[in-house]
């Protein structure tokens, strides 16, 4: 049994909070904000019809915006209540109810390799501190050999910067890029959000 993830801990504690997570998107999208720029990084990154992996997809609003695309999608998320909300708004996408830490996706009969895993929405902040690296690790396994993973979350979430670094060499994975945002900004020593992209060591 692994640490569960900060998020495991929440929706414990508090049974609506995933509710008012969903809700929050919801209304961000109908106020008119732009909720596709991980998207469009992504499918920037990704070959036409490629093989994509979100990992930790909550209610599936780059999943759908993907699937859209042409990409063949898997989403998977520790929060059932996420991913019936992704299977309900977002249909297309192949959803799976998992933690990150345990991630086999050849359990569910996925085999194949993904062109691109995406991490966003500071997923990687919420992981417990002792299965960063795990996490991390089972994401180069289900990486294609020219695969690449890009994880995105801000500081002040108990997960420095430097230290997600370390851990990236010690999961056998290697950092290619480091960016400050989703639409390609150069990361700096005052960066205050890491867009970080991996590829396989």
């Amino acid at each position: 049994m692994v640490e569960p993830s900060r998020w495991s801990l929440m929706i414990q504690q508090d049974p609506d909070h995933s509710r008012r997570y969903i809700d929050r998107f919801k209304i961000m999208a109908m106020n008119g904000h732009d909720l596709l720029g991980e998207a469009r990084t992504v499918d920037a990154m990704a070959p036409r019809g490629g093989k994509i992996l979100d990992a930790g997809c909550g209610p599936g609003r780059l999943d759908g915006h993907l699937h859209a695309l042409g990409h063949t999608v898997v989403g998977i998320d520790v929060d059932p209540a996420l991913i019936a909300a992704a299977e309900e708004d977002y249909p297309g996408p192949r959803y799976v109810v998992g933690d990150l830490a345990e991630m086999d996706l050849t359990e569910h009969g996925i085999e194949d390799k993904f062109d691109v895993i995406v991490s966003a929405g500071n997923v990687i902040g919420f992981l417990a501190p002792s299965t960063r690296v795990e996490v991390l690790r089972r994401f180069g396994t289900h990486l294609a050999d020219e695969g690449r993973a890009i994880i995105g979350f801000g500081a002040g979430r108990g997960y420095e910067f430097s230290d997600f670094f370390a851990d990236v060499e010690t999961a056998g994975l290697r950092l290619d890029l480091a960016l400050e945002s989703w639409d390609l900004r150069p990361f700096t020593a005052e960066s205050t959000f890491l867009v970080a992209i991996c590829t396989k060591a």
